[in-house]
């Protein structure tokens, strides 16, 4: 299935090294690029080189496949992400969110995935391109963000 855009994820302040190994396992599994990790969010190696084993534990080896990138500060990386030729997307619930199910991406894409809790602050929406979001229909308000980038990273394919 050739000419469909490429996809990479960047993860800010996501706090659990367990949500964070199972985006690099499900990022691997979906053909994504490569993953940027903001704010505290943790790395499959420390600032040692050391390998972070909650991460490589739930990762299951692709967070030494898939290629990753630190960047303290979010917004800087999402401009410069743009000014790249990328289509930055936040995925959060919003008023201004499009279901991600009618959502089409036809160029290089970042889906950008926030805080378990708090999700993405107004000042990161503010710089992404776009939202979406993924319908609620239960009693619960959201996904746990590992589960969201399930969705969000197969129902957009890749070559």
């Amino acid at each position: 299935m050739k000419g469909f855009p490429r996809i990479a994820v960047m993860l800010h302040n996501v706090r659990s090294s367990h949500n964070v190994g199972s985006i690099f396992r499900t990022a691997d599994a979906a053909g994504v690029e490569k993953i940027f990790l903001s704010g505290y969010t943790p790395t499959p190696r420390d600032r040692f080189e050391r390998v972070q084993k909650n991460i490589a534990k739930t990762a299951l080896g692709a967070e030494t496949h898939v290629l990753w990138e630190f960047r303290k500060s979010a917004v800087p990386l999402i401009r410069q992400l743009r000014k790249d030729g990328r289509l930055i997307v936040a995925v959060e619930q919003d008023k201004r969110a499009h279901n991600y199910r009618t959502y089409s991406i036809e160029r290089p894409t970042v889906f950008v995935f926030g805080n378990e809790v708090r999700g993405l602050s107004k000042q990161i929406l503010d710089v992404c391109d776009d939202i979406v979001e993924i319908p609620m229909h239960g009693k619960k308000e959201s996904l746990n963000v590992s589960v969201a980038a399930g969705i969000i990273l197969f129902a957009h394919p890749r070559s």
